[in-house]
């Protein structure tokens, strides 16, 4: 037995171990070092069996996992030799094999990053096995166990090995290395960028183990490839030239139906995966990278001119091994033919976009906008008082002697005595409703406070003849407070109740007549009823209000709200602050220049402005934070 300090510089060693301290990283190092063993035994004309057995056992702190396969294996003079090479020496340097690019550091980092392991393999009827573990100082060591000997019967069996392979095992013990459950790691090793080409001719199999015992079994991994129409090809060919000489390559390009991509990550499933040979450089969409009308466009790109290059010194790869180096001459060179060719199908997604009639935003934006707008509502009549008078009247004072409103509460404040029952009542003119409207009912209500009945929805037909709702609430701590909103249609009514415990115990009563131009503000109607991401067929107009719709309108014309909306015609969740600009700059004017006519200073700009001014001081910090809400 002989312990020895790796080989290699052991800086490098810990810079390199820290990026590969998780498991997906560790894996695709591991199940393409199999890859390229079963290649190479392709190419002498070896039948291979292809298998890649991956056992994953999951503990609360830790985690085993092993990696093995059937393929050439190592002598012991190999074996040791891999934890010295690194660089130039590695077959993807000289151009012979695939693999992700780490230059020949990776399966002793994978390791080292994880934890501790060891790696078996069988080579020629003799068996090796060295460990790589960290000394008591943090110095980087191997026991080469003594040098190899002959394979018996117990050791094909225990690898599952007929005749020659390799099995890493690795004990993951860094505390910084998050335990994946099982799922996870399939999950990620199907969709994984690097080792899609893997998966088609690789049979990848990985086995859930726990307490030594397999209790799930994956099958072979595949990964799944999103419904798409097709753009460009199949390997539709292409080329490019380099100091007068052309280099071709071929380009599959598909749009995605139904179905959201991920645009990063080593689980991408948008942009183009770049290969060549075997191995997989790099998965990007060159000049057209994170631009607007991409979002939906995926395929493959094979250059076999990138692996050659590679070979002969060239810098293709990034400094970090990280994909292409976009500063080599020869790589620039290629991303420009490639993003010539799918120049037009990307100008036709943006295209699309200019003219887009309607656009959409995912449910919890569309969520945040209406709890906006009920809020603003409420605003509108509570603290502004302002009425929205019937379509015939332009006054905002409105006689509700002949314009009864459609819902109201007897009183909107209810100040009742501690631990006494009292009635809420709400009038309702049923004739003001359209048939299948309904009504909401919204109770923000303390535990002290209790309700009977509390229905959340009634539909006006079930009404009949009544035309009133009436509640008994009794409140059991004093100084707590309660209300109950009523919504139907572009209709609204609320009041507040408070117990007090020395309040009146009396039973209160409408007061048997209706004031003249009341300004109410406990009911009315809704000002704003909704949005709607819509072509104006402008560039001028960001936002509009449509009094007749009662709606504010998102101008998807509007380049600044283009630059949004992606392929699918779907507002980006990450520009909700655009949204919370565009909603505080139409409410504030709609706002302002109803206040402005009813205060009778109509057309007065300098009135306008000051009103505005003074609404986004009060309402715009709670209108970009009601966007911020996770």
């Amino acid at each position: 037995m002989a312990i020895t300090a790796i080989p290699v510089d052991q800086r490098v060693i810990d810079i390199d171990s820290r990026r590969f301290a998780s498991v997906e990283k560790a894996l695709v190092e591991l199940i393409t070092n199999s890859d390229d063993s079963y290649a190479r035994l392709e190419k002498l004309g070896t039948k291979v069996t292809g298998r890649i057995r991956i056992q994953y056992e999951r503990h609360q702190a830790g985690a085993l996992l092993v990696v093995a396969d059937q393929a050439e294996g190592m002598s012991f003079k190999q074996a040791c030799y891999i934890l010295a090479y690194g660089g130039a020496h590695s077959p993807l340097a000289r151009g012979e094999s695939g693999g992700r690019g780490y230059f020949g550091r990776g399966l002793k980092q994978a390791i080292y990053g994880l934890g501790h392991g060891w790696i078996e393999t069988i080579h020629g009827g003799r068996y090796s096995r060295i460990e790589l573990f960290r000394s008591e100082n943090g110095g980087y060591l191997y026991d080469n166990g003594g040098g190899d000997r002959p394979t018996d019967a117990r050791d094909y069996e225990r690898l599952g090995i007929a005749d020659s392979g390799t099995q890493v095992t690795i004990i993951i013990e860094n505390m910084q290395v998050n335990i994946s459950h099982y799922q996870t790691v399939v999950q990620a090793v199907a969709n994984n960028i690097y080792l899609r080409e893997v998966l088609t001719r690789r049979n990848v199999e990985l086995l859930n183990v726990h307490h030594g015992t397999e209790v799930e079994r994956s099958g072979q991994v595949r990964y799944e490839e999103p419904p798409a129409i097709l753009l460009l090809g199949p390997d539709q060919a292409g080329y490019f030239e380099y100091e007068k000489k052309p280099y071709p390559f071929t380009l599959t390009l598909k749009r995605a139906l139904d179905v959201e991509l991920t645009p990063r990550g080593d689980e991408r499933t948008n942009g183009l995966v770049i290969l060549s040979g075997m191995a997989i450089l790099d998965c990007q969409l060159f000049e057209y990278e994170n631009q607007v009308g991409t979002e939906y466009l995926f395929g493959t790109v094979r250059c076999p001119a990138l692996i050659e290059k590679l070979g002969q010194g060239v810098a293709i790869i990034s400094d970090e091994r990280e994909g292409l180096n976009r500063k080599d001459a020869f790589v620039a060179a290629f991303s420009q033919a490639v993003s010539r060719m799918i120049a037009p199908c990307v100008l036709a997604e943006q295209e699309k976009l200019k003219h887009l009639e309607l656009a959409t935003t995912s449910g919890r934006t569309s969520h945040m906008i209406e709890h906006l707008l009920q809020r603003m509502n409420r605003a509108a009549i509570q603290d502004l008082g302002i009425i929205l008078p019937p379509p015939d009247m332009e006054t905002a004072a409105v006689d509700e002697a002949e314009h009864p409103a459609a819902l109201r509460f007897t009183t909107p404040f209810y100040y009742r005595k501690l631990n006494h029952p009292f009635h809420v009542t709400l009038l309702i003119d049923p004739g003001q409703f359209a048939g299948d409207e309904v009504l909401n009912f919204n109770y923000a209500l303390p535990d002290s406070m209790h309700i009977e009945p509390a229905p959340t929805e009634i539909p006006v037909r079930e009404l009949n003849d009544r035309q009133r709702i009436e509640w008994t609430i009794v409140g059991d701590t004093a100084g707590d407070r309660g209300e109950i909103t009523v919504r139907a249609g572009t209709y609204w009514a609320w009041c507040e109740m408070v117990v007090a415990e020395h309040a009146s115990g009396h039973s209160y009563g409408t007061t048997g007549h209706v004031v003249k131009k009341r300004l109410s503000r406990d009911h009315g109607e809704a000002m704003f009823v909704g949005y709607e991401l819509r072509n104006l067929n402008n560039e001028l107009e960001r936002a509009v209000y449509s009094p007749k719709e009662r709606k504010i309108i998102i101008n998807t014309g509007a380049p600044t709200v283009q630059l949004y909306v992606d392929g699918r015609g779907r507002f980006r969740d990450s520009a909700r602050l655009l949204l919370a600009e565009l909603f505080m700059d139409v409410i504030s004017d709609e706002l302002a220049r109803r206040s402005v006519d009813k205060s009778g200073l109509k057309g007065n700009v300098e009135a306008y402005h000051a009103a505005k001014l003074d609404i986004i001081r009060r309402y715009g910090s709670e209108i970009h934070l009601s966007f911020l809400k996770t």
